[in-house]
């Protein structure tokens, strides 16, 4: 049997095909798409939801000529498969293989690297004004999800956008998701919009008045179609874009092919910003995506049928042991409140969320509201625990820097996914953090080696009258099993000694600190005795522990899941030479580079940061090799 998929001639051989087959054809991507992402994980529900706008898209517009702009691009899989890559979605976020994002390396068609969210009106609107200075006159289309639209960005765009008349379409993608629900005053006005019976009811009956008219009647109807969109805008609260300077369209069924078509193929025409509101449910097709939208967001293989995931964990994951942590510290003190940005069970809140859900705040795709929102609790007495991405807390930098940091507030960062997250590749990996913060005065930083550690930190950071961040991976939080030979109470702000050797010592910041034990014990295999140091406080540095351990010019590698540049590396350098001290010195740690996607493991061997890695870098510095 011959499928339509399988056609070599996309996008070009959409505009040969009639809706039926369009029909057909959207079945067999969502069944691709199904046997495909259980395999290999990834971004599964958003890119069922978008199926049919995907298809429609590329109907009426010629892409690369028409420039699709994706937000975020979680949803950017059908538009893969339909520009060439049907073969390669099978090495979707591998090592060398696809990403799970838009990438301009990749395609002709791929028009932004995206991968954070609110940001495809900007560059749309940006494509635009290039269009116009060259006298061109192809379509821009930025799509853009609901949720996205809690970012302030968006507005920005859009103000701008629509102030300047230049026309681009900007379609909302309304499933009333981002990764959780919804939240928010855009929300509750897109829900409206989309529960909204007068116009549909107004229109109905004009339909059915007019067209009873003998022999004129469908004539007639068809005349008054821009009076029918002027009682629209009266009878619809589209006003907030339309006030913005877009001519609003909506809202779409956004599975209706034949709907979306004849929409799309009107807006093409128009001279000015559109903004064309579609209605999808994310998860369209597959029962457990639908019922659970949130788990298919993004999710590792897992069984077609029952949809569980296929690798069970070992250990809990750093998320989870923070969640409980949560809970435990806001039963013993009613000030502490929570704060995530559209990540309440992702960052695992959905515990206190539901025991305390007037002290559990969930401020939309907002970084930059939730930290200055976490400065106004913390100077009226309460303690603020903001859990968001290190990846998505850059977007706040200077609130945390100015409104925070500048303070003195007693703000607790809890930085989820720090370090290397693998699949999702460079506009996910967290590698930046611990460079952007610890350039910031009063700002104090942790990094556990282990679960266990991260709840002992929870603790201490409660104890402090400024802000601290706690930065941790993403995965299972394997124990660190290493009874220390020196440590002592976090209020020292020491760093510990898990094993003592005379001819190298790791500092190990974090999870490397793992790294750090087991990279010992195969140099000592080799025959160099090697010193473990559980660095607890990247900053700040303890500078007479570090000068009294180091003083003997003991050869120092620092080990950190971080850039090369600035960090706990970078700190004890700084320290060593403040200090006029002249030990062989060198960093392990993620390249000045934008890291692509793979699994962690394959990462880290990759760039030798594994145990395997480190030992090897070790014997060469020392030149035991």
């Amino acid at each position: 049997m011959k499928y339509l998929l399988d056609d070599a001639g996309f996008p070009e051989a959409l505009k040969a095909m009639d809706e039926k087959q369009l029909e057909l054809l959207s079945y067999e991507i969502r069944e691709y798409l199904l046997n495909t992402i259980s395999k290999t994980g990834g971004h599964l529900a958003s890119n069922l939801g978008v199926v049919e706008l995907t298809l429609a898209l590329h109907k009426v517009f010629d892409s690369p000529k028409d420039k699709f702009i994706f937000d975020v691009g979680h949803q950017s899989y059908v538009h893969k498969i339909l520009t060439g890559r049907k073969e390669e979605l099978k090495t979707v976020r591998m090592l060398d293989g696809l990403s799970g994002f838009p990438k301009r390396s990749e395609s002709e068609h791929d028009m932004f690297d995206s991968g954070h969210s609110s940001t495809s009106i900007s560059a749309a609107a940006g494509y635009a004004a290039a269009r116009d200075l060259k006298g061109e006159d192809h379509a821009v289309i930025a799509v853009i999800g609901d949720g996205a639209l809690t970012g302030g960005v968006a507005y920005e765009a859009l103000n701008c956008a629509g102030q300047s008349k230049s026309p681009m379409i900007v379609i909302l993608n309304d499933n009333e998701m981002s990764i959780g629900k919804n939240v928010g005053g855009m929300s509750d006005h897109l829900k409206n919009l989309r529960t909204s019976t007068k116009y549909l009811d107004f229109k109905k009956k004009m339909k059915t008045t007019l067209k009873n008219i003998p022999k004129i009647g469908e004539e007639l109807y068809t005349s008054v179609e821009h009076l029918r969109d002027s009682l629209k805008y009266a009878i619809v609260d589209g006003a907030i874009f339309e006030e913005m300077g877009f001519k609003y369209f909506g809202p779409i069924d956004g599975h209706n092919l034949h709907d979306l078509i004849e929409i799309l193929s009107l807006v093409k025409t128009m001279e000015q910003p559109v903004l064309v509101h579609v209605v999808t449910k994310k998860g369209k097709g597959y029962r457990n995506a639908e019922q659970n939208p949130d788990k298919f967001h993004g999710i590792s293989p897992f069984d077609i049928t029952t949809g569980k995931v296929l690798k069970e964990a070992k250990y809990p994951s750093y998320s989870s042991i923070f969640g409980k942590k949560m809970l435990d510290l806001a039963d013993k003190d009613p000030r502490v409140v929570s704060i995530s940005a559209a990540m309440v069970e992702a960052t695992g809140l959905e515990t206190m969320a539901k025991k305390y859900p007037k002290r559990t705040f969930d401020v939309g795709i907002a970084e930059q509201h939730a930290v200055s929102f976490a400065a106004g609790l913390a100077l009226d007495g309460m303690r603020p625990v903001v859990a968001i991405y290190s990846t998505f807390l850059q977007r706040a930098f200077d609130e945390i820097l100015i409104d925070i940091c500048m303070q003195n507030l007693p703000v607790i960062f809890a930085i989820d996914r720090a370090g290397n997250v693998g699949n999702d590749g460079e506009t996910h990996h967290g590698h930046f953090d611990l460079s952007y913060l610890s350039l910031m005065p009063n700002m104090t930083i942790l990094a556990p080696k282990d679960g266990r550690e991260l709840e002992q930190m929870m603790e201490f950071a409660l104890t402090l009258d400024g802000p601290c961040a706690i930065r941790f991976p993403r995965g299972e939080a394997e124990p660190v099993d290493v009874e220390p030979e020196y440590s002592t109470a976090f209020s020292t702000g020491e760093p510990q000694i898990l094993r003592h050797g005379s001819a190298v010592a790791l500092l190990a910041a974090g999870k490397m600190t793992g790294e750090a034990v087991k990279a010992a014990e195969l140099l000592e295999q080799r025959g160099i005795q090697t010193t473990v140091i559980n660095a607890r406080f990247v900053k700040p540095l303890k500078e007479e522990v570090y000068t009294s351990w180091l003083s003997d010019g003991i050869p120092v590698v620092t080990l950190e899941d971080n850039t090369e540049v600035g960090g706990y590396g970078s700190l004890v350098n700084d320290l060593l030479t403040k200090n006029g001290m002249h030990n062989p010195f060198m960093k392990i740690s993620w390249l000045d580079e934008f890291v692509r996607h793979g699994s962690t493991a394959q990462l880290m061997k990759k760039y030798k940061i594994d145990a395997e890695g480190i030992a090897e870098r070790v014997e060469d510095f020392l030149g035991k090799r």
